[in-house]
């Protein structure tokens, strides 16, 4: 009986040790167990319509975040998924001000597939009152374009602070990004789903900038690249994008010394143009062409007149095949320009190359571009009628001749003696930028103004977005 006991109790305390060592384990954890860190606002870019969450799974876990505004629970919006990470960082985009929101974290992850492992509620904000000072409510007409309805409108602001704004087809504001210390000189939406811009601090003139800046919508910096680094070497202005290769083209800043005095000039006079510049993806120089490389200053009669500002490019473009159109605001031209060895294709505009169909000569030009249907597009300031216009050409490039497909003079108010664009939001309908009017307005192909904003700043561009990479 003594023995039966003493074996008992031995047992019993075998059984103890185990329990306590166990309990001494760290607990079993899995991809479906998380622990929900913060949902804040961007401290980076301050946009109140825009919510960050942090997650921390205790494993590598793939989860995404679904959010929809309390009032309006059918429509629900979903996040990307963050795959395989123990850290996960979402962005909650498009939000609307002073209202109550729910999400819920879900687990895409082995046995946990679906499975909803953290929620909650956050509240935004007011937007703050400057910036309901920025974009103003829209004027529209009862019936909008259906491409126009569901798409959005990108400007910038380019005075600091630089601000960029998505406006939606009701003229609200879903989307904004603020930098406190420069401008964006101007801002192009990219096929990746970013905006890609020109910056520069108050010191830099109107459009001329010192860096290229990529930011995500999640306001993160995606590229830059300041003047001085890598293959950035001159001061840049008026566009930048990426062509077919996925490198960075954009418009520099050319000065060059020349004896003008026999057109009345001195021994060294410097001449300022315009020039190319070609990036890869790294910011190292690919390629790089100057107006000097293809005419002679001392071929223009008024050179001395104009060195400071010769030419005045003001917009680049892609060709459809592949070469490069820039216009020149005061030479009133557009060139096209080989993009491999940079010879000079042909010039378009006051005398140069190309003879027009009756209403076809044009002024000055901005955002010259090609169509989806490979017409020639661009804005004209019209400064000698005081009219601006929108005018759309097919070219005969083997003749030299351009056909006047649409010449639609603008209402008076829209007048922009400088800046300004227009590009078609499907086939009836065009998006124009009337930069000194301060104002971007849809307008139909027979002049009829259908919508429109006013902006608190004068707006350099606008562009239509077709839609934004939020799931629903």
């Amino acid at each position: 009986m003594e023995v039966t006991k003493r074996c008992f109790l031995q047992i019993l305390q075998a059984q103890l040790a185990v329990s306590f060592f166990l309990l001494l384990l760290p607990a079993c954890r899995s991809g479906c167990d998380v622990k929900l860190i913060s949902v804040k606002e961007p401290s980076s870019t301050g946009n109140v319509l825009m919510k960050k969450i942090q997650v921390v799974s205790h494993e590598k876990a793939d989860l995404l975040v679904r959010y929809w505004e309390t009032r309006n629970s059918q429509q629900v919006f979903v996040t990307p998924v963050s795959i395989a990470k123990e850290d996960h960082s979402f962005s909650l985009l498009f939000l609307n001000p002073a209202s109550t929101y729910a999400y819920e974290v879900v687990a895409r992850h082995k046995e946990c597939e679906n499975t909803v492992v953290g929620s909650g509620t956050f509240d935004t904000k007011e937007i703050p009152a400057g910036m309901q000072e920025m974009i103003m409510p829209a004027e529209m007409q009862p019936s909008l374009p259906d491409k126009f309805q569901h798409g959005y409108v990108l400007t910038a602001r380019r005075d600091p602070p630089g601000q960029l704004y998505l406006t939606d087809a009701k003229g609200n504001l879903a989307w904004y990004h603020t930098i406190g210390d420069a401008g964006f000189k101007v801002a192009h939406y990219t096929n990746n789903n970013t905006i890609l811009a020109i910056v520069a601090p108050l010191s830099y003139p109107t459009s001329y900038g010192d860096q290229i800046l990529e930011i995500s919508l999640a306001g993160d910096t995606v590229f830059q690249l300041k003047k001085g680094e890598k293959g950035l070497d001159k001061t840049i202005h008026h566009d930048v994008f990426y062509n077919a290769s996925q490198q960075l083209v954009t418009i520099t800043l050319e000065k060059k010394v020349y004896d003008l005095r026999s057109v009345s000039g001195t021994l060294s006079d410097t001449v300022t143009g315009d020039g190319i510049l070609v990036l890869d993806k790294k910011g190292n120089k690919v390629w790089s062409w100057s107006v000097f490389d293809v005419v002679d200053p001392l071929s223009d009669p008024h050179i001395v007149r104009d060195k400071a500002d010769w030419l005045h490019a003001n917009s680049l473009s892609l060709d459809t095949d592949g070469n490069y159109l820039l216009s020149f605001y005061l030479s009133g031209q557009i060139w096209k320009i080989d993009a491999k060895n940079g010879k000079l294709i042909w010039k378009m505009g006051r005398d140069a190359d190309f003879t027009f169909s009756p209403g076809g000569p044009f002024t000055e030009s901005h955002a010259v571009h090609r169509t989806s249907k490979n017409q020639l597009m661009l804005f004209e300031n019209g400064v000698a009628k005081r009219q601006s216009s929108v005018l759309v050409y097919t070219l005969d490039e083997a003749d030299r001749k351009a056909h006047v497909d649409l010449s639609l003079p603008l209402p008076i108010n829209l007048y922009s003696e400088r800046m300004g664009s227009a590009y078609f939001v499907g086939d009836s309908s065009m998006l124009v930028c009337s930069s000194q009017a301060n104002s971007v307005s849809l307008a139909g192909k027979n002049g009829e103004i259908l919508w429109r904003i006013r902006t608190g700043f004068i707006p350099y561009r606008a562009e239509f977005i077709d839609s934004l990479p939020l799931q629903q």
